[in-house]
C-alpha cells in the first residue's frame, strides 16, 4: 500500500492544491493528514474542504485545537491569526450547513491513529498534539529514550515543519542525507513528514512524504507552487502579519 502523508497545511490553498495534484501522479491508495490544516494562512475554509474530500484519515493539530478551544502557548502573531481563522470558520464561505460541517469535522478529529507497527500523530508519541521534537533533541538522550519507549516501531509526525528521520542511535537524518528515500528497517524510528503550507527547513517548496508498506520506504517529495499568490493574500488581511507571507518565500 502507498499512503501519502501530509501535514501542516496552515490555510495555504495554493500549496495544498499543488501537493494533491502531485499525489495524483504517483498514485497512492490513501492520504493521511497529520494536522494543522488551518492557522497562519489565508484560506482555512477552502483547505478544510479539500482535506475532508481528499483524505482518508486526519489527525488533530495544535492549531486545529486552538480554533476549537482557548489557545495555549501561542505567540502574538499565531494568536492573532487563530482568532482571524475562527472568524473565517464562523462566517463562511458556504452555506450554514457547510460551516457546521467544518466545525463538526474539526471537533471529531482524533489525537492519534495506531495501525499495527505505525503510529500517526501531529506532535510526538508522548504528547500527540503539542510536543515538539526538533532535530537538536537528538542531544537530549533522556527525551529521545522516553519518546521511543512510547512507540512499537514507526511514528509519523509533523508540527515542527522540519522533515527528517530520528533514529534510536540519536541521529537525525534529513531528506537530503538519505537522498529523499528512507528505508524502514527493524529498528524504531520517528519520521517527520515536513510541512505542506509553511516549510521551515530553508526550502520554500511544499513538503510531504509517501509511505510504501511493500517496499518499506518513506519517500520525501518537494512540490513547487506560486508562493506569491499566497503571500499576497496574507498581505491583504490586516489581521495576518506580513511576516507570515514573507516566510513562505524563504522557507523558514
Amino acid at each position: 500500500m502507498k499512503r501519502a502523508l501530509i501535514s501542516d497545511i496552515h490555510g495555504n490553498l495554493e500549496a495544498l492544491t499543488a501537493v494533491l495534484a502531485d499525489i495524483k501522479t504517483i498514485p497512492v491508495d490513501e492520504i493521511y493528514c497529520l494536522g494543522d490544516i488551518i492557522g497562519y494562512g489565508p484560506n482555512p475554509c477552502e483547505c478544510l474542504d479539500l482535506v475532508m474530500k481528499s483524505c482518508h484519515s486526519t489527525i488533530l493539530g495544535n492549531h486545529d485545537q486552538a480554533a476549537l478551544f482557548d489557545p495555549e502557548g501561542f505567540n502574538p502573531m499565531a494568536l492573532q491569526a487563530i482568532y482571524w481563522t475562527r472568524d473565517q470558520l464562523d462566517n463562511g464561505p458556504g452555506s450554514a450547513q457547510q460551516i457546521n460541517t467544518r466545525w463538526d469535522f474539526l471537533g471529531e478529529l482524533p489525537r492519534q491513529i495506531d495501525q499495527g507497527e505505525f503510529r500517526f500523530v501531529h506532535g510526538s508519541p508522548r504528547d500527540p498534539t503539542n510536543e515538539y521534537v526538533f532535530p537538536e533533541d537528538i542531544f537530549n538522550q533522556r527525551k529521545m529514550e522516553m519518546l521511543f519507549a512510547k512507540i512499537e516501531h514507526i511514528c509519523f509526525m509533523g508540527h515542527t515543519h522540519l522533515p527528517g528521520v530520528f533514529t534510536t542511535e540519536c541521529e537525525f537524518i534529513s531528506p537530503e542525507e538519505c537522498d529523499y528515500v528512507y528505508h524502514v528497517g527493524p529498528n524504531k524510528a520517528m519520521i517527520n513528514v515536513g510541512s505542506v503550507g509553511q516549510p521551515r527547513d530553508e526550502d520554500n517548496r511544499a513538503c510531504y512524504a509517501i509511505l510504501d508498506t511493500e517496499a518499506k520506504t518513506v519517500t520525501y517529495r518537494r512540490v513547487d507552487y506560486d508562493r506569491d499568490v499566497t503571500a499576497n493574500k496574507i498581505y491583504a488581511v490586516a489581521e495576518l502579519s506580513d511576516a507570515l507571507g514573507d516566510r513562505l518565500k524563504h522557507g523558514r
